[in-house]
């Protein structure tokens, strides 16, 4: 189990970066799934990641207290809007899907402006 583990977490970090710089793809997300399979697998690269300069501090935040900063719940309430906008004039879905996709995106949005927020590098 080890070794699927450890691929996976090294997926998660290809997807995770990607996600840092793709507009509506959550980055952070995966880094936190990333650095969950490299507990177990490998806690050297667990290490690495959360004591990355750039990578780790969102993720330190997370574990310690399942923190998300303003400036992301900003941006993922964004995503998911635009998200939905591009999904119904692009499907043109019927009312019951429309309503189960807005319900999806609306729990979603829920659940992350619930988290606690730690500040932002820049304080906001």
């Amino acid at each position: 189990m080890r070794i699927i583990y450890f691929s996976l977490g090294w997926v998660m970090v290809a997807l995770g970066v990607i996600g840092l710089v793709m507009p509506l793809m959550p980055g952070v997300v995966f880094l936190i799934v990333a650095a969950w399979c490299f507990a177990r697998s490998s806690p050297r690269f667990e290490a690495w990641l959360l004591d990355h300069p750039t990578l780790g501090r969102p993720l330190r935040d997370w574990r310690a207290a399942g923190a998300i900063p303003r400036s992301a719940k900003v941006m993922a309430c964004i995503g998911m809007t635009i998200g939905f906008v591009v999904f119904w004039y692009s499907v043109d879905p019927s009312l019951p899907l429309a309503a189960g996709v807005a319900a999806m995106f609306l729990a979603c949005a829920a659940y992350v402006v619930s988290r606690p927020a730690m500040a932002d590098e820049n304080g906001i």
